[in-house]
């Protein structure tokens, strides 16, 4: 992997391409990301480029030991992020996340990663968190088929038969089943890269990105490339 960049949500809108079709596009706030930490075989034992997004105010950022205020969390450990920022030469960010770079070693610390590193043209995976739909029957959540609405009729929306009858009297592991809907980390690969605007860092990718709007979206160069 060469190209992946943080993003947040913004919206959706549509634009015309030049021979006049309507391509609807999702307008994604990509970066600037700063490189945190360059991690490498000597060190760590794998390459890879460890980059926060999003300013965050420091008097809400856990202190390190210097600074006479370590926060002890509910696992048990102590998370002195501050010091970690510090030590980057960076301001504090919100979301810190690593990309396993093939050229890792090329980047520095307080480097920026900002939109411009696509082209338009490119096709890339994006993967967010969900909307969350909370509690929802079979029908919305997994697509079955509902009773017949007709005058009379005592099953409109529910489930039907779990199992089968005497044998193996007993219903399936992995039934489908009414439960929690979204709250789950999806990918849509295969996205194409519209338009760029390297001047306000927004990228503009054909079709739908999942999440709700700000919502953060981790944009990767494709893994399969459709011939």
């Amino acid at each position: 992997m060469k190209k992946a960049i943080l993003a947040t949500k913004v919206g959706m809108t549509q634009i015309f391409s030049e021979d006049g079709a309507l391509i609807p596009v999702t307008v994604l706030q990509a970066g600037p990301c700063v490189v945190t930490q360059v991690k490498t075989v000597e060190n760590d034992g794998y390459k890879a480029v460890q980059v926060g997004f999003v300013d965050k105010k420091a008097r809400i950022i856990n202190k390190d030991a210097s600074g006479r205020r370590e926060v002890i969390h509910r696992h048990g450990a102590t998370k002195p992020e501050q010091g970690h920022f510090k030590k980057a030469g960076v301001s504090c960010k919100r979301y810190v996340r690593e990309f396993k770079f093939e050229n890792a070693e090329e980047y520095s610390l307080g480097a920026e990663i900002k939109a411009d590193i696509f082209q338009q043209g490119d096709k890339i995976d994006a993967s967010a968190i969900s909307k969350g739909k909370g509690f929802q029957g079979a029908i919305k959540r997994l697509g079955q088929h509902r009773g017949p609405m007709k005058h009379g009729s005592k099953f409109h929306r529910h489930q039907g038969s779990n199992g089968a009858c005497s044998s193996p009297s007993r219903v399936f592991k992995g039934k489908g089943m009414p439960g929690h809907m979204g709250c789950v980390k999806v990918t849509v690969q295969n996205l194409e890269v519209v338009r760029v605007d390297a001047e306000k860092n927004l990228l503009l990718v054909k079709g739908s990105v999942p999440g709700p709007k700000k919502g953060l979206v981790t944009i990767k160069e494709t893994v399969k490339v459709e011939c």
